[in-house]
C-alpha cells in the first residue's frame, strides 16, 4: 500500500498557512486581547501602583488645602477658686473717681462733701469665677513662601512617575501573558504534528502487517513500528502535561477559569513588522523623568523654608458676658512667621533632595542605553527567526521529498523499515523546528516593539 502524497502536501499547506501576516497592534488574537484585559485587572502589583499614584493625588489636594481658611469651634467652662478682682488701693480708686464724676455733674465742688442718697456702683470683677466660652477662630495662609506650591508640582510629578511605572508593568504582564498564550499554541501546533505523524506510522503499520502475511516481511519491523508508536505516546503525554501547566499559568495570571481555558485554541500566527517603525519613549524612562522633577520640586520646597510665610488670624466670642475687662469680643490679624536659621536642617534636605535628582538623572542615562543595546539585539534576533524561518521551510520541503523517497525504495525492497522510521523522524522534527520557528518569530516581535517602547494590546 503507497502513502498518498497528497498527504504531505496538506501537511505542509496547512503549516504554511499559519503564517498569514498580521499586524500586531491591529491584530492580535480577540482571545488574547480578553485575556490581557483581565490579567491587568486581576495584577496586584498594577493596582499597587495605581493605588499608589491616587496617593499622590491626595498629597496634592493636602498641598492646596494650606490655602483653604480652616475655622474651628471652640466651647469651654470653667470655674476659678474665686472672682479675680482689684486690689485694695485700685478699688478705692476707681470709688473715688466716680465720687468725682458725680460730683462734677451735680455741680458740687469737688472739696465739698459727698452728697447722702446718691448710690454708687461697686467696682466689677477683673474676671468672675464662672467663666463660660464659645467662640469660633479662623487661620487663612494667605503666603506659604512658595513651599505649598512647590509641594503641589512635586506631588503632581510623583503621580505622573506611578502612573508610568504602572503602564510600565502592565506592559510587563502582557508579555508574560502573550508569551504563556503563544506557548499554549505550539503545544496545539505541535499535537497536529504529531497527530500527523501518527496517522503516517499507522498507515505503515498496515502496510507491514500484510507485508508479513504474505511473506514480504519480517515480524521484527512491525515492532520497530509499535516501538515509534509507543515513543510517539511518550511524546503526546509530554505536551499534554505542558498544555495542563500553561492553561494554570494563565489562570494565575488572569483569573480565568481553567474550563474556558481548555476550551481555547491559539494559533501561532507570524506579524509583519514595519522595520522602520518609530521608536517612542519607554515607561520606564518616563517614570524616572518624573521622578527626577518630583525631587527636584522637592528639593525647592525645602529651600523655600527660610522665605517668609504670611497668614491671618481672626476669633469671635459668641457669650460677651463672660469676657473679662481685658478681653476682646472679636479681632482679626495679619502675622509673618520667618524662620531665619533652623540649624541648617532644611538646607541639608534639600541638597539631598538634589543629590536624589541627580541619582535619578544618572539611572534615565543608564537605562536609556541599556533600552538602546536591548533594541539592537531584538531586531537581531527578529532578523534571525526571519532568516531561520526560510531554513526550516527548506528543511520541510527536503524532509519530505526524503521521506517519500524512502518509502517507495521501501516498498521496493531497496530500503530497510529504519530507513523510513528515520526519514519519517526526521520529518517530524522539521515540523517541529517550523512551529518553534514561528513562536521564536512572535517572541522576537513583541521584544522589539516592547523595546522601542510601541507595543500595543
Amino acid at each position: 500500500m503507497r502513502i498518498k502524497i497528497g498527504l504531505f502536501n496538506f501537511l505542509c499547506i496547512s503549516i504554511f498557512g499559519l503564517f498569514s501576516n498580521l499586524s500586531f497592534s491591529q491584530e492580535l488574537d480577540p482571545v488574547l486581547q480578553d485575556l490581557i484585559k483581565k490579567g491587568l485587572d486581576k495584577s496586584q502589583t498594577v493596582n499597587i501602583k495605581s493605588l499608589e499614584a491616587q496617593q499622590a493625588k491626595l498629597d496634592q489636594q493636602l498641598a492646596k488645602s494650606v490655602f483653604i481658611p480652616k475655622v474651628t469651634l471652640n466651647g469651654s467652662y470653667t470655674r476659678l477658686n474665686d472672682d479675680i478682682t482689684f486690689d485694695e488701693d485700685t478699688q478705692n480708686l476707681l470709688v473715688a473717681t466716680q465720687k468725682l464724676l458725680i460730683k462734677e455733674g451735680a455741680g458740687v465742688p469737688f472739696n465739698a462733701p459727698f452728697p447722702d442718697g446718691i448710690p454708687l456702683k461697686e467696682t466689677p470683677n477683673l474676671q468672675d469665677k464662672n467663666i463660660l466660652k464659645t467662640s469660633v477662630d479662623v487661620d487663612w495662609v494667605l503666603f506659604s513662601g512658595f513651599e505649598a506650591s512647590n509641594a503641589i508640582k512635586a506631588s503632581k510629578h510623583k503621580e505622573s512617575s506611578l502612573n508610568y511605572l504602572g503602564m510600565a508593568e502592565k506592559d510587563k504582564l502582557a508579555l508574560k501573558i502573550i508569551e504563556t498564550y503563544d506557548k499554549l499554541a505550539l503545544v496545539y501546533a505541535s499535537e497536529k504534528v504529531l497527530n500527523t505523524s501518527e496517522n503516517y506510522l499507522n498507515e505503515q503499520e498496515h502496510y507491514v502487517r500484510k507485508a508479513i502475511e504474505n511473506g514480504l516481511a519480517t515480524p521484527i519491523g512491525r515492532k520497530k513500528i509499535e516501538l515509534a508508536q509507543q515513543q510517539l505516546e511518550g511524546k503526546k503525554l509530554e505536551f499534554k502535561h505542558n498544555k495542563t501547566l500553561l492553561i494554570e499559568a494563565l489562570h494565575q495570571l488572569t483569573g480565568e477559569s481553567r474550563d474556558n481555558l481548555k476550551l481555547i485554541r491559539p494559533k501561532l500566527e507570524s506579524f509583519s513588522l514595519n522595520a522602520t517603525s518609530n521608536t517612542e519613549k519607554r515607561n520606564e524612562i518616563k517614570a524616572l523623568e518624573e521622578a527626577e522633577q518630583a525631587t527636584l520640586y522637592k528639593s525647592k520646597m525645602e529651600k523655600s523654608h527660610f522665605i517668609p510665610k504670611v497668614a491671618l488670624k481672626g476669633h469671635y466670642e459668641f457669650i460677651e458676658e463672660y469676657l473679662s475687662l481685658l478681653d476682646p469680643k472679636w479681632y482679626v490679624g495679619v502675622g509673618i512667621q520667618w524662620n531665619v536659621f533652623d540649624g541648617t536642617q532644611s538646607s541639608i534636605k534639600a541638597k539631598k533632595s538634589k543629590i536624589e535628582s541627580e541619582i535619578y538623572r544618572e539611572r534615565i542615562e543608564e537605562a536609556e542605553e541599556l533600552i538602546n543595546v536591548s533594541i539592537i539585539k531584538a531586531n537581531q534576533a527578529y532578523q534571525s527567526t526571519l532568516q531561520n524561518s526560510k531554513i526550516v521551510k527548506k528543511e520541510i520541503e527536503l524532509a519530505t521529498d526524503t521521506y517519500e523517497m524512502v518509502n517507495k525504495q521501501y516498498k521496493n525492497d531497496l530500503a530497510s523499515i529504519n530507513d523510513v522510521l528515520d526519514a519519517l523522524t526526521d520529518l517530524e522534527k522539521a515540523n517541529f523546528k517550523l512551529q518553534e520557528s514561528l513562536f521564536d518569530q512572535r517572541r522576537a516581535v513583541t521584544e522589539l516593539l516592547h523595546a522601542k517602547g510601541v507595543l500595543n494590546y
